[in-house]
């Protein structure tokens, strides 16, 4: 029995797609060649806003990987509908481990532990640092670490794409039971990887400050922002063939749901960080808060508790929201806007004791964003919107009759 669709429809992706993948990659090599530019008479500036878009980034691609494993562990055609979508994503992660190349060569110019210890005058950090750069912090320990991530990554995504390839032609295939292997300790993995790369990438730019709930905020920030990124892609489908015969309202919903979950989850961790360090009230440990509720930075922290949180849950309790896909992408898109400030609260105070926008904060975003969609649209358009001959793709590939 196959599980091809019914009246041959070409399960493709629409040449709209090879499109926007050239008009992302003209733009995204426009705004390089100018950031290039700007890191010659700023480098500062360039690295730091550098930093901040690759992690954007980076967790739009590990996001979607975590999302296609839960499909996997749960099945459904919520997940099904956007499997290649979240593929297309998750396998831009070369492109990304190209992109982490130029911050080995940034490490002084963003992390205090990485420079020289007479270089810093306040007596009990450079004591603090001493410790810490011969127990864990040290640039040896930080780049091989950063390949053991990237190399555990790599082979999660292999093997998933691996196995969805031979989803594409005759005979049908069930792997769902080496999916399901792969998944349950994938999704583990990743949450020790990802936990271990925000202390190193991001929660090290303070190495005076640790908070073991922090890597928790940073997973489901990307797990949200991936999922976002496919609603958006997906709408974008929606206006051609096959996506608009194949998606329907209660995935939509799903969509919906899984995205209100993850703003709870998100605010629960955000919530739980800031409570448990006001109720110890320690000098080493509010300093994190102290510097992103003044200069202004309180005013940030204000918006993302309202706009990241209170006013797309309000939002998202809507039934009829949750299943119209022209409405949803709207909130998908203000999200994913929101996941960039909230990484950029979470990493410009560093730097700066008062709110401060530089140029980089805006170009380079672009220009690696740019680059990146080139690559996730040259993989999106690689291989059929459904594996039409895996064994459980015959509901998605029953026409959409209901209106969205």
């Amino acid at each position: 029995m196959s599980a091809a669709p019914a009246n041959n429809l070409d399960l493709m992706p629409p040449p709209v797609v090879r499109t926007i993948g050239r008009r992302s990659l003209i733009i995204g090599g426009v705004a390089t060649v100018i950031a290039i530019i700007g890191a010659v008479f700023q480098p500062t500036v360039f690295f730091r806003g550098y930093l901040l878009s690759f992690m954007a980034w980076l967790g739009v691609c590990l996001g979607s990987m975590v999302i296609l494993m839960l499909r996997h562990l749960t099945k459904g055609g919520w997940g099904m509908i956007i499997r290649r979508i979240l593929g297309a994503a998750m396998r831009t992660l070369p492109l990304l481990a190209l992109f982490f190349i130029p911050l080995l060569f940034s490490l002084r110019l963003l992390y205090r532990w990485a420079q020289p210890l007479g270089d810093i005058a306040d007596k009990n950090l450079r004591q603090h640092l001493e410790n810490i750069t011969h127990s864990y912090l040290n640039v040896h320990g930080f780049v091989i670490r950063a390949i053991l991530y990237f190399a555990i990554w790599g082979i999660l995504i292999f093997l998933l794409t691996k196995w969805s390839k031979e989803q594409n032609s005759p005979p049908v295939r069930d792997n769902s039971a080496r999916f399901k292997a792969l998944s349950g300790p994938g999704i583990i993995l990743y949450a020790f990887t990802i936990s271990f790369a925000a202390i190193d990438w991001t929660m090290s730019l303070d190495p005076s400050w640790i908070s073991t709930i922090y890597p928790l905020i940073i997973l489901i920030g990307e797990v949200l922002s991936a999922l976002c990124f496919a609603v958006v892609i997906e709408r974008i489908l929606f206006r051609y063939r096959p996506m608009s015969e194949l998606l329907k309202p209660e995935y939509v919903h799903d969509h919906g749901k899984f995205m209100l979950t993850f703003i709870m989850v998100w605010a629960y961790f955000s919530f739980s960080q800031w409570l448990i360090i006001w109720a110890g009230n320690l000098p080493e440990e509010i300093t994190w808060y102290t510097k992103r509720l003044n200069g202004g930075w309180g005013w940030i922290g204000l918006f993302l508790v309202l706009f990241h949180f209170a006013v797309p849950f309000a939002i998202l309790l809507s039934r009829r929201l949750k299943r119209d896909v022209t409405k949803l992408v709207w909130v998908a898109i203000w999200l994913m806007l929101m996941r960039y400030l909230d990484l950029f609260w979470i990493i410009e105070p560093n730097f700066s004791k008062t709110i401060t926008v530089t140029w980089a904060d805006i170009l380079v975003p672009v220009a690696m964003g740019g680059l990146w969609l080139a690559y996730f649209c040259r993989n999106l358009a690689s291989m059929p919107l459904v594996p039409a001959y895996d064994v459980f793709a015959t509901e998605v590939l029953q026409p959409a009759h209901e209106k969205i």
